[in-house]
């Protein structure tokens, strides 16, 4: 009856411990465990600390000291807490209690080793893995499957991947983890050749094994191998097509990853974000609005990394009204707005749909601003016209130590530009090369000939232009063109367009613009002059037209 009644007691607790979600909850059971006398049961207490430390990751001191009360814990309990810290604390902290391990007379096993090696492999700690892979050899248990294949996934992570054949090598059992591990070894390593060998060579392939080395091919470029590949499993999943969906997305091809899509019978997030990343990458926002329409009729929630799509494609449409409903979606629903990547979305969705108050305010409130999200703040405040505010935030970002990259510098001197701010824009363009030693790009030159330019300083612009020690693209030459025929300089126009003629000899957008340089001096025969060689050299304007969107929020 005893018996009968500490099993009753066992499953009660457990049955308790399963509905646990916070730190309360577990106090509670751990009451019931203390009263019942069960502190030392090894198989409670190994339950209640995997639990809780799955439930409450950032939480381990609680899993810990109930650890602590054990007196004598077995193996499996040690294995259980040395696992949750392995998969939620640094490095350290996992050495420190494997060290506590070896001091308590407790020699680590088969099931001890994996976590730790894997925690060397998530932060490349080679030195430590190696030290790892000799205890390993000392305790006899380097022979191990598992052990061996955690030791070619630690090697292949960390780059060495001789090392990690070595491993694979001296394996007397291997399983299609094994094989799996080496292959994705070679793949990181950018060995196709090696990583196609050893799969033709495995005597056994799994599921996962056959999306490794479709992702591989994806990742190469090599998409027709990939789909042959994909065409010759014999048991699909969600991975399989959505690997090939992205790749064909990366590809710029969505009309096969949107007729992949359709075949695929179970649609999950995973496949759904792949969908609408594609689109929002190739240009087609609509596209990715509608497919999160159609995610919605399928009564599957979208998740964060969805709805940062959806606020990528509004932030392309410029869409003040689906700004406004994604933002009101996002504040009622369960995500955390203080994630980086979501609130760096809003704010870029606010400042491009143009409500700058609600992105300055968003901005502000993150926890953390990085180059990114100043980035974005900056632009909006570009876009729509408050240069003077986003200079102040481009010197306000620099002053809080965040490096700007040349991106950064792209979209300040832009800014610069639209407002007509010829001192700070000359200002930055030096402090990116003397300060931050950032070689100009095109695009920033392009910038600065568009700013002094626009400013009347066309003598400086074209000087500019001439001095770039690498070859000037059309855009700057453009720049240039357009600033002659504000100010009416139809010499200097005349050179511009000469060389615009060498670079972009069937753009009838230079010829119209030297055409009504001309016109507006008043200059005919040469207006009729450009007109007939752009006739005797094929060149056609394209006829004008008005596009209208609508896009209406789901």
């Amino acid at each position: 009856m005893r018996f009968s009644s500490e099993l009753e007691h066992s499953s009660s607790i457990l049955s308790l411990l399963r509905g646990c979600k916070t730190i309360r909850d577990f106090n509670q059971v751990h009451t019931h465990i203390i009263r019942g006398g069960c502190e030392q049961d090894h198989f409670l207490i190994t339950h209640f600390i995997s639990i809780c430390a799955a439930v409450l990751p950032s939480n381990l001191s609680y899993p810990a000291a109930v650890f602590d009360c054990v007196t004598r814990p077995n193996i499996y309990l040690w294995n259980v807490l040395m696992k949750s810290y392995c998969q939620n604390s640094s490095l350290n902290e996992c050495f420190s209690f494997f060290k506590r391990m070896k001091r308590g007379l407790v020699v680590p096993d088969k099931y001890t080793f994996p976590s730790v090696i894997k925690a060397c492999s998530n932060v490349s700690a080679l030195e430590e893995g190696r030290v790892l892979h000799g205890v390993t050899v000392r305790c006899g248990t380097d022979g191990d499957v598992f052990v061996g294949s955690s030791l070619v996934d630690f090697y292949g992570k960390c780059g060495q991947i001789g090392c990690a054949r070595k491993v694979f090598d001296g394996m007397s059992v291997r399983n299609e983890v094994s094989w799996t591990t080496m292959m994705v070894g070679y793949l990181s390593f950018g060995d196709m050749a090696a990583a196609k060998s050893l799969f033709d060579e495995m005597p056994k392939r799994n599921t996962a094994t056959w999306n490794a080395m479709i992702k591989g091919l994806v990742r190469s470029g090599d998409l027709n191998c990939a789909r042959n590949l994909f065409d010759e499993m014999p048991v699909r999943n969600e991975v399989s097509f959505t690997t090939l969906i992205d790749g064909y997305a990366k590809g710029g091809d969505m009309a096969a990853a949107r007729s992949l899509f359709d075949q695929l019978t179970h649609k999950d997030l995973f496949s759904w974000s792949a969908l609408m990343s594609g689109y929002v990458q190739n240009g087609k926002p609509c596209e990715a609005v509608k497919a999160f329409s159609e995610m919605q009729d399928s009564n599957l929630k979208p998740d964060e990394f969805i709805m940062v799509n959806l606020m990528s494609a509004c932030s392309q449409l410029g869409c003040s009204e689906l700004a406004k409903w994604i933002d009101s979606y996002m504040k009622n629903g369960s995500f955390d707005l203080r994630r980086a990547h979501v609130a760096a979305a809003l704010v870029d969705m606010n400042a491009k749909c143009g409500n700058m108050d609600r992105a300055s305010s968003l901005f502000e409130e993150m926890p953390e601003r990085d180059l990114i999200s100043y980035c974005s703040t900056i632009q909006g405040l570009c876009i729509h016209g408050f240069g003077s505010q986003a200079v102040h935030l481009f010197d306000r970002m620099i002053n809080e130590g965040i490096r700007p990259d040349d991106v950064a510098f792209t979209v300040i001197l832009s800014a610069c530009t639209h407002a007509g701010l010829v001192d700070d824009g000359c200002r930055f363009f030096e402090l990116m090369i003397n300060s931050y030693s950032i070689n100009p790009t095109p695009d920033h030159y392009a910038c600065m000939v568009n700013l002094l330019g626009k400013s009347g300083k066309l003598e400086s612009a074209y000087e500019l232009i001439r001095s770039m020690p690498v070859e000037s693209h059309a855009g700057a030459w453009g720049a240039l063109l357009e600033a002659c025929r504000v100010n009416c300089d139809v010499d200097l126009g005349e050179v511009v367009a000469s060389r615009l003629f060498e670079l972009e000899p069937h753009n009838a957008g230079n010829y119209v613009l030297l055409s009504n340089i001309y016109a507006e001096a008043d200059r005919w025969s040469n207006v009729f002059n450009v007109r007939d060689k752009m006739s005797k050299s094929g060149v056609r304007k394209v006829p004008g037209c008005t596009y209208v969107e609508s896009t209406m929020a789901a």
